[in-house]
């Protein structure tokens, strides 16, 4: 069980979005919150991010920066360019100007709204990868292949765009995993055999009754340990995030499917549906019935 490719399937929701930019200085333009993540990656040029309230972040050619829960921000040519677009559907790809060339490449994933899950809850709000030779390749292939799809499409374009967007999401997370040092959070999650064991176990079958004691078992440590352990890493105890992985999958299963609420209560362990109704309601503040019918009116996303 791959647990940041089962993460990432469970909060993933909608359909991602990716669009090529064209600017001439001077030029500013503005990103609002998005219900999800999203990404730029400089492709000719050069500009600055300037998030609210925080310092500006340059930005070179073969850089990319991805927001994990979508902040807002602006894009400048550089510092004192007035801000006079808005990231929105319908825009033009391009605006000729009399000044230097920037070619950009945006996008973004709709995330579910009402959850999240902690491995993107304790990432920072801006992550910036810098081009440097040899970094990451995988990362920057994906990024090469979007491109080129989008600058001339072909047949199939219409297919491979969309894998390349969720497999270019995965690719930012596995470099961002990579670079941390210390072990701690998610990343310290990944690197314990114990505490990922356990998370395997959760994630291959939310439906049966675990105990600590099971998961231990199954971990190779004892309790203690493994709930220590856990909490530190994942930052909340194992039978918690039990009840936040199974109310995670059951959201996907009313996003995606049409099976009942009883068949759905089963399937992550719930003994009835009012039980499972009830603990829904609890961490989403929405009844079952309710979540699916918002679900079905996923929101626009701008790039």
């Amino acid at each position: 069980m791959d647990i940041l490719s089962e993460t990432i399937a469970a909060i993933r929701t909608g359909h991602p979005a990716s669009g090529m930019f064209v600017r001439h200085a001077p030029w500013g333009r503005r990103y609002p919150v998005v219900p999800g993540a999203g990404f730029h990656v400089v492709l000719q040029g050069s500009c600055q991010l300037i998030p609210p309230g925080g310092e500006p972040l340059a930005l070179g050619v073969g850089d990319v920066v991805f927001m994990p829960r979508g902040a807002d921000h602006d894009l400048v040519d550089q510092l004192g360019s007035p801000v006079t677009e808005l990231a929105q559907p319908g825009e033009p790809r391009e605006i000729i100007g009399p000044g230097a060339r920037s070619l950009l490449l945006c996008g973004a994933y709709e995330l579910g709204r009402q959850r999240s899950h902690p491995l993107l809850d304790e990432l920072p709000e801006f992550i910036h990868f810098p081009a440097r030779l040899g970094e990451h390749p995988t990362l920057r292939a994906a990024v090469e292949l979007l491109a080129a799809e989008l600058t001339e499409p072909r047949l199939g374009s219409d297919a491979v765009v969309p894998t390349l967007l969720e497999t270019m999401l995965l690719y930012i997370l596995r470099a961002w995993f990579d670079e941390q040092e210390g072990g701690t959070g998610w990343a310290g999650a990944f690197a314990d055999p114990a505490v990922a064991a356990a998370l395997r176990a959760v994630h291959e079958d939310p439906a049966r009754a675990w105990t600590v004691p099971e998961l231990s078992a199954r971990a190779g440590v004892s309790r203690a340990t493994l709930a220590r352990r856990f909490t530190a890493t994942v930052g909340e105890p194992p039978l918690a995030y039990l009840t936040r992985w199974r109310l995670l999958t059951a959201a996907k299963l009313l996003r995606e499917t049409g099976d009942g609420l009883a068949a759905i209560a089963r399937k992550v362990g719930y003994t009835s549906e009012f039980a499972f109704a009830k603990a829904f309601k609890r961490e989403y503040g929405l009844a079952p019935g309710q979540y699916r019918r918002a679900e079905d009116k996923p929101p626009l996303i701008a790039v």
